[in-house]
Protein backbone atom coordinates (compact mmCIF):
# COMPACT_ATOMS: atom_id res chain seq x y z
CA UNK A 1 0.00 0.00 0.00
CA UNK A 2 1.29 3.46 -0.90
CA UNK A 3 0.09 6.95 0.02
CA UNK A 4 1.62 8.43 -3.14
CA UNK A 5 -1.56 8.09 -5.15
CA UNK A 6 -5.25 7.28 -5.02
CA UNK A 7 -6.53 4.62 -7.41
CA UNK A 8 -9.95 3.55 -8.60
CA UNK A 9 -10.34 0.45 -10.78
CA UNK A 10 -12.85 0.69 -13.61
CA UNK A 11 -14.16 -1.65 -16.29
CA UNK A 12 -13.36 0.26 -19.46
CA UNK A 13 -10.02 -0.10 -21.28
CA UNK A 14 -9.30 3.47 -20.15
CA UNK A 15 -7.01 4.86 -17.46
CA UNK A 16 -7.26 8.54 -16.50
CA UNK A 17 -4.05 9.88 -14.92
CA UNK A 18 -4.12 13.07 -12.80
CA UNK A 19 -0.50 13.75 -11.81
CA UNK A 20 -0.57 17.41 -10.74
CA UNK A 21 -3.62 17.94 -8.49
CA UNK A 22 -1.85 16.58 -5.39
CA UNK A 23 -1.55 18.93 -2.41
CA UNK A 24 0.44 16.95 0.15
CA UNK A 25 4.02 17.89 1.05
CA UNK A 26 6.06 15.49 3.18
CA UNK A 27 7.13 16.52 6.68
CA UNK A 28 10.82 16.61 5.80
CA UNK A 29 10.27 18.99 2.86
CA UNK A 30 7.63 21.46 4.03
CA UNK A 31 9.76 23.23 6.71
CA UNK A 32 12.29 24.13 4.00
CA UNK A 33 9.74 25.78 1.74
CA UNK A 34 9.05 29.48 1.28
CA UNK A 35 5.66 31.08 1.74
CA UNK A 36 5.24 31.10 -2.04
CA UNK A 37 6.21 27.45 -2.25
CA UNK A 38 3.80 26.37 0.47
CA UNK A 39 0.90 28.01 -1.38
CA UNK A 40 1.46 25.52 -4.25
CA UNK A 41 0.45 28.02 -6.96
CA UNK A 42 1.19 25.69 -9.89
CA UNK A 43 -1.21 22.97 -8.78
CA UNK A 44 -3.68 21.68 -11.39
CA UNK A 45 -6.51 22.95 -9.21
CA UNK A 46 -9.76 20.95 -9.06
CA UNK A 47 -8.86 18.57 -11.90
CA UNK A 48 -9.76 15.54 -9.77
CA UNK A 49 -13.14 17.16 -9.13
CA UNK A 50 -13.67 17.88 -12.83
CA UNK A 51 -13.06 14.22 -13.64
CA UNK A 52 -15.26 12.80 -10.87
CA UNK A 53 -17.72 11.71 -13.59
CA UNK A 54 -15.12 9.26 -14.95
CA UNK A 55 -15.94 6.69 -12.25
CA UNK A 56 -19.52 6.42 -13.47
CA UNK A 57 -18.22 6.30 -17.02
CA UNK A 58 -16.27 3.17 -16.08
CA UNK A 59 -12.71 4.47 -16.31
CA UNK A 60 -9.86 3.57 -14.00
CA UNK A 61 -8.41 6.66 -12.33
CA UNK A 62 -5.04 7.31 -10.74
CA UNK A 63 -4.45 10.66 -9.04
CA UNK A 64 -1.32 11.87 -7.26
CA UNK A 65 -1.56 12.79 -3.59
CA UNK A 66 1.69 14.76 -3.37
CA UNK A 67 2.41 18.15 -4.90
CA UNK A 68 4.41 18.52 -8.09
CA UNK A 69 6.85 20.52 -5.94
CA UNK A 70 7.76 17.28 -4.15
CA UNK A 71 8.26 15.62 -7.51
CA UNK A 72 6.83 16.19 -10.97
CA UNK A 73 5.37 12.89 -12.12
CA UNK A 74 5.11 14.14 -15.70
CA UNK A 75 8.87 14.48 -16.08
CA UNK A 76 11.36 11.68 -16.78
CA UNK A 77 13.20 10.24 -13.79
CA UNK A 78 16.53 11.42 -15.22
CA UNK A 79 15.15 15.00 -15.50
CA UNK A 80 15.86 15.16 -19.24
CA UNK A 81 14.35 18.14 -21.08
CA UNK A 82 10.99 17.58 -22.77
CA UNK A 83 10.64 20.82 -24.73
CA UNK A 84 13.84 21.99 -26.34
CA UNK A 85 14.43 25.73 -26.27
CA UNK A 86 11.73 26.37 -23.66
CA UNK A 87 11.75 26.85 -19.91
CA UNK A 88 12.17 23.50 -18.16
CA UNK A 89 10.24 23.30 -14.90
CA UNK A 90 12.17 20.25 -13.73
CA UNK A 91 11.65 16.98 -11.91
CA UNK A 92 12.01 18.66 -8.50
CA UNK A 93 11.46 22.34 -9.26
CA UNK A 94 13.18 25.11 -7.35
CA UNK A 95 11.03 27.97 -8.63
CA UNK A 96 7.36 28.51 -9.35
CA UNK A 97 6.16 29.22 -12.89
CA UNK A 98 6.23 32.91 -11.99
CA UNK A 99 9.86 32.69 -10.89
CA UNK A 100 9.49 32.75 -7.10
CA UNK A 101 11.75 30.55 -4.98
CA UNK A 102 10.02 27.41 -3.69
CA UNK A 103 12.56 27.09 -0.85
CA UNK A 104 13.68 29.70 1.68
CA UNK A 105 17.35 28.95 1.13
CA UNK A 106 19.55 26.81 -1.07
CA UNK A 107 18.70 23.14 -0.68
CA UNK A 108 20.31 19.92 -1.82
CA UNK A 109 17.66 17.61 -3.24
CA UNK A 110 18.28 13.87 -3.27
CA UNK A 111 16.68 13.13 -6.64
CA UNK A 112 17.18 9.37 -6.35
CA UNK A 113 15.38 9.32 -3.01
CA UNK A 114 12.42 11.34 -4.25
CA UNK A 115 12.15 9.21 -7.38
CA UNK A 116 12.10 6.05 -5.29
CA UNK A 117 9.60 7.41 -2.74
CA UNK A 118 7.15 9.33 -4.92
CA UNK A 119 7.78 8.90 -8.66
CA UNK A 120 8.35 5.17 -8.96
CA UNK A 121 5.14 3.98 -7.23
CA UNK A 122 2.94 6.12 -9.48
CA UNK A 123 4.59 4.92 -12.66
CA UNK A 124 4.71 1.29 -11.62
CA UNK A 125 0.95 1.50 -11.07
CA UNK A 126 0.34 3.09 -14.47
CA UNK A 127 2.43 0.44 -16.22
CA UNK A 128 0.75 -2.38 -14.31
CA UNK A 129 -2.78 -1.13 -15.00
CA UNK A 130 -2.14 -0.51 -18.69
CA UNK A 131 -0.61 -3.96 -19.08
CA UNK A 132 -3.63 -5.56 -17.39
CA UNK A 133 -6.06 -3.56 -19.54
CA UNK A 134 -4.26 -4.54 -22.74
CA UNK A 135 -4.20 -8.18 -21.64
CA UNK A 136 -7.94 -8.11 -21.06
CA UNK A 137 -9.09 -5.99 -24.01
CA UNK A 138 -6.28 -6.28 -26.53
CA UNK A 139 -5.55 -2.56 -26.32
CA UNK A 140 -5.34 0.17 -23.66
CA UNK A 141 -6.14 3.88 -23.52
CA UNK A 142 -4.44 6.48 -21.34
CA UNK A 143 -5.77 10.01 -20.80
CA UNK A 144 -3.42 12.36 -18.96
CA UNK A 145 -5.42 15.13 -17.29
CA UNK A 146 -3.98 18.58 -16.53
CA UNK A 147 -4.85 22.24 -16.08
CA UNK A 148 -2.89 25.47 -15.90
CA UNK A 149 -3.43 29.19 -15.45
CA UNK A 150 -4.65 30.93 -18.58
CA UNK A 151 -1.61 33.19 -18.69
CA UNK A 152 1.88 31.99 -17.76
CA UNK A 153 4.36 34.29 -19.54
CA UNK A 154 7.33 32.08 -18.66
CA UNK A 155 5.78 29.15 -20.51
CA UNK A 156 3.72 30.59 -23.37
CA UNK A 157 2.65 33.86 -24.96
CA UNK A 158 -0.78 35.38 -24.48
CA UNK A 159 -3.83 33.49 -23.28
CA UNK A 160 -3.96 29.73 -23.61
CA UNK A 161 -6.92 28.10 -25.41
CA UNK A 162 -9.27 26.20 -23.09
CA UNK A 163 -8.77 22.73 -24.58
CA UNK A 164 -5.18 21.79 -25.43
CA UNK A 165 -4.94 18.25 -26.77
CA UNK A 166 -1.59 16.58 -27.33
CA UNK A 167 -0.42 13.30 -28.85
CA UNK A 168 3.29 14.09 -29.03
CA UNK A 169 2.99 15.18 -32.63
CA UNK A 170 0.99 12.07 -33.52
CA UNK A 171 3.35 9.56 -31.97
CA UNK A 172 1.41 8.59 -28.83
CA UNK A 173 -2.02 7.85 -30.30
CA UNK A 174 -3.49 6.44 -33.51
CA UNK A 175 -4.30 9.32 -35.86
CA UNK A 176 -7.89 8.21 -36.52
CA UNK A 177 -8.63 7.90 -32.80
CA UNK A 178 -7.05 11.27 -32.02
CA UNK A 179 -8.94 12.95 -34.86
CA UNK A 180 -12.27 11.68 -33.53
CA UNK A 181 -11.50 13.17 -30.10
CA UNK A 182 -10.36 16.43 -31.69
CA UNK A 183 -13.61 16.66 -33.65
CA UNK A 184 -15.61 16.53 -30.41
CA UNK A 185 -13.46 19.27 -28.93
CA UNK A 186 -13.77 21.42 -32.05
CA UNK A 187 -17.58 21.48 -32.00
CA UNK A 188 -17.67 22.32 -28.27
CA UNK A 189 -18.13 25.79 -26.79
CA UNK A 190 -14.37 26.11 -26.20
CA UNK A 191 -11.37 27.18 -28.20
CA UNK A 192 -9.00 24.34 -29.05
CA UNK A 193 -5.33 23.70 -29.79
CA UNK A 194 -3.92 20.40 -31.00
CA UNK A 195 -0.26 19.41 -30.68
CA UNK A 196 0.85 22.97 -30.12
CA UNK A 197 2.46 24.24 -26.88
CA UNK A 198 1.28 21.23 -24.84
CA UNK A 199 1.89 18.11 -26.90
CA UNK A 200 2.15 15.80 -23.91
CA UNK A 201 4.72 15.36 -21.18
CA UNK A 202 6.58 12.28 -20.06
CA UNK A 203 3.47 10.25 -19.26
CA UNK A 204 1.94 10.68 -22.71
CA UNK A 205 5.25 10.16 -24.49
CA UNK A 206 6.42 7.18 -22.47
CA UNK A 207 3.24 5.12 -22.35
CA UNK A 208 1.66 5.99 -25.70
CA UNK A 209 2.69 3.19 -28.06
CA UNK A 210 0.11 2.86 -30.84
CA UNK A 211 2.14 0.11 -32.51
CA UNK A 212 1.75 -1.88 -29.27
CA UNK A 213 -1.96 -1.04 -28.98
CA UNK A 214 -1.50 1.48 -26.17
CA UNK A 215 -2.77 4.96 -27.00
CA UNK A 216 -2.20 8.12 -24.95
CA UNK A 217 -3.65 11.63 -25.14
CA UNK A 218 -2.93 14.61 -22.89
CA UNK A 219 -5.55 17.29 -22.21
CA UNK A 220 -4.29 20.56 -20.73
CA UNK A 221 -7.17 22.78 -19.60
CA UNK A 222 -7.07 26.53 -19.19
CA UNK A 223 -8.29 27.18 -15.65
CA UNK A 224 -10.39 30.20 -16.57
CA UNK A 225 -12.96 27.76 -18.01
CA UNK A 226 -14.01 26.42 -14.60
CA UNK A 227 -12.62 28.57 -11.77
CA UNK A 228 -11.77 32.06 -10.63
CA UNK A 229 -8.02 32.10 -11.14
CA UNK A 230 -7.49 34.94 -8.67
CA UNK A 231 -9.28 33.31 -5.74
CA UNK A 232 -9.18 29.60 -6.63
CA UNK A 233 -12.98 29.42 -6.41
CA UNK A 234 -14.47 26.49 -8.34
CA UNK A 235 -17.46 27.54 -10.43
CA UNK A 236 -19.92 24.63 -10.24
CA UNK A 237 -21.91 25.66 -13.30
CA UNK A 238 -18.94 26.22 -15.57
CA UNK A 239 -17.21 23.17 -14.12
CA UNK A 240 -20.22 21.00 -14.93
CA UNK A 241 -20.33 22.27 -18.51
CA UNK A 242 -16.62 21.57 -18.96
CA UNK A 243 -16.95 18.10 -17.44
CA UNK A 244 -19.70 17.32 -19.94
CA UNK A 245 -17.37 18.23 -22.80
CA UNK A 246 -14.53 16.14 -21.38
CA UNK A 247 -16.93 13.22 -20.90
CA UNK A 248 -17.97 13.46 -24.54
CA UNK A 249 -14.30 13.37 -25.59
CA UNK A 250 -13.59 10.33 -23.39
CA UNK A 251 -16.65 8.49 -24.70
CA UNK A 252 -15.53 9.14 -28.27
CA UNK A 253 -11.99 8.07 -27.36
CA UNK A 254 -13.17 4.70 -26.05
CA UNK A 255 -15.75 4.17 -28.79
CA UNK A 256 -13.41 4.95 -31.69
CA UNK A 257 -10.58 2.88 -30.24
CA UNK A 258 -12.94 -0.06 -29.71
CA UNK A 259 -14.19 0.17 -33.30
CA UNK A 260 -10.65 0.29 -34.63
CA UNK A 261 -9.59 -2.66 -32.48
CA UNK A 262 -12.56 -4.68 -33.76
CA UNK A 263 -11.55 -3.99 -37.36
CA UNK A 264 -7.98 -5.03 -36.63
CA UNK A 265 -9.18 -8.37 -35.23
CA UNK A 266 -11.11 -9.28 -38.38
Amino acid sequence: MTDCYTFHAGKLPLLVSIPHDGRKVSADIEPLMSVAGKSLPDTDWHVTRLYSFARDLGASIISANFSRYVIDLNRPADDAALYEGQLQTGLCPLRTFSGEDIYDSEVTIDLADRVARYWQPYHVKIATVLAAIREQHGYALLWDAHSIASRVPSLFDGELPVLNLGTWGGRSCDAQVAEAVLNVATISAYDVAFNQRFQGGYITRHYGRPDANVHAIQLELSQRAYMDEATGYFDKHRGSQLSDTIAAMLQTYTKTAAEKAAIMRR
